[in-house]
This record gives C-alpha cells, sequence and structure tokens, in this order.
C-alpha cells in the first residue's frame, strides 16, 4: 500500500505527505524490540550493534539511529534500536544492503555462534512520522540522557486524528514551555496496538524529568486545553504505555 493511499484511508490523519525523491525529511521509523533474558545476551548484543550492526548502517545511509537500553519496562533485559527514514523504499533498501554487506553478516554469525539464542524475541514496529515530528540529528554527549518513549492508545481512528490535531496546536507549545522536548512523534503503520500516538522525550535525569511533567500537569492552559479537547471528541487517550531508557555508550544520539 502506497504511503499516500493509506493516509488518505484514514480521512486526513495530518501525517507527512509522501517525501519527494529530492526530501530528506524522515517519513518513518524502524522501532527493533530485543527481548532477553539475563545473562550473556545484553552484553553479546551491545558488542554486535556497536561493532558490527552500526558501522554497517553508517557506510549504507546517514539516517537517524538510536539505541537504548531499558531500565523499567515490561520486560528486562530489553534493547531498542530505532532507525529513520525518508522513505519506505528507502527503508527496503537498507534492509537489502545490510544482508549483502559481508561484515555485517560476519557479525551477525558470531553473534549467534555463542551458547544461548542471540535473544529471546524481536518485534519490529515502523511508525509513520507525524507532520510535527521535528528531525533528529546527532548529539554525541559525554553523559548519556535517560529516554521515556511514551505511546497513548486512542480508541477509535477518528479520535487518533483529534489526538494529532491537540498535539499539532497548542500541547507541544505547553510541552516547550515546561522543558519537554520530544525528538520523534508518530504512529504506528505496521506493527501491534493501532491506532496509537507514540513519542520520545529525551532528558538530562529522572528529577528534571519530575520538574518537567510537574509543570506541564499543572499549567492552566493546558488544563483548558484537556478540558476542550475531551468535550468535543471525548477520551481521545485510552490507555498510555511508557517505558524508560538509558542511552547506549555507542549511540549517535545519546
Amino acid at each position: 500500500m502506497q504511503r499516500r493511499t493509506f493516509v488518505g484511508a484514514l480521512g486526513g490523519l495530518g501525517l507527512a505527505a509522501a517525501a519527494a525523491a529530492t526530501d530528506k525529511r524522515t517519513a518513518f521509523y524502524s522501532f527493533q524490540h530485543f527481548n532477553l533474558k539475563s545473562g550473556s545476551q545484553l552484553p553479546r548484543l551491545h558488542e554486535f550493534m556497536s561493532q558490527s550492526a552500526l558501522p554497517a548502517l553508517n557506510r549504507v545511509y546517514s539516517g537517524p539511529k538510536i539505541f537504548l537500553e531499558a531500565t523499567i519496562a515490561s520486560q528486562l533485559p530489553h534493547l531498542t534500536a530505532i532507525y529513520g527514514f525518508s522513505s519506505l523504499e528507502e527503508l527496503w533498501a537498507v534492509h537489502t544492503k545490510m544482508t549483502q554487506d559481508e561484515d555485517h553478516r560476519k557479525g551477525l554469525a558470531a553473534l549467534e555462534s555463542g551458547p544461548d539464542a542471540a535473544f529471546e524475541s524481536m518485534d519490529t514496529t515502523v511508525v509513520e512520522a507525524a507532520d510535527f515530528s521535528p528531525e533528529i540529528k546527532p548529539e554525541p554527549a559525554e553523559v548519556s540522557r535517560i529516554f521515556e518513549l511514551r505511546v497513548y492508545h486512542s480508541p477509535t481512528w477518528r479520535q487518533l486524528i483529534a489526538l494529532h490535531e491537540r498535539f499539532r496546536g497548542p500541547e507541544i507549545k505547553i510541552f516547550h514551555r515546561s522543558g519537554i522536548h520530544p525528538i520523534l512523534y508518530g504512529s504506528t503503520f505496521i506493527g501491534p496496538n493501532n491506532p496509537n500516538l507514540t513519542y520520545l522525550i529525551p532528558f538530562a535525569d529522572l528529577a528534571a524529568r519530575a520538574k518537567a511533567w510537574a509543570a506541564f500537569g499543572g499549567a492552566p492552559d493546558w488544563q483548558k486545553v484537556r478540558k476542550e479537547s475531551v468535550e468535543k471528541s471525548g477520551e481521545i487517550v485510552s490507555n498510555i504505555q511508557v517505558t524508560f531508557y538509558k542511552s547506549t555508550p555507542y549511540s549517535p544520539v545519546r
């Protein structure tokens, strides 16, 4: 299904239009979630990602790449890799090139040659970037930040549209004023738990997070925006899933 057709089928969800050949804005994010067991799986996966996967990815494309280790999640240990692409065609082209990269294949073979399985399971979700999603740029830092991944589930597609409209309008402004600066927003294109709005927020530490969310929750204009949203569209968020991460030392975005 072409992206334009998908967006149209949702009745104008407000996501970005199909990327033109010369437009390198990120249109899709691939989230790879690795579920692990305690022991050697996590350090082996870190070694593979840092020494094989990331160098191979850097050889074939220059899009955003983020590697995060979960600290508070439904299952631990857990590693999430996030890759940004300008189109589904680029996503597939990178996948194809990675399977053909000799060094990457050797690294994968080494990962899978250990005494235990490389991981317990891997789940992949493709998220379509919202039209208000910022571009991610590498941010090398000496100290890794914490990241909060939030997934808002809407009861209906109609209410997801309303959720996008609320974020695109006043909510992001209140976020920024409160010290909340998400680096991506999107909705699941391929994967579970649709319909949803997914976004990722970096914070310096848990204290900075607590201060920012307290400022947001106490903002009078946020109370007004939420009241108007409920009156117009009902409860447009039925469930919120939150996962906390720390960036890995090799992640281009830390």
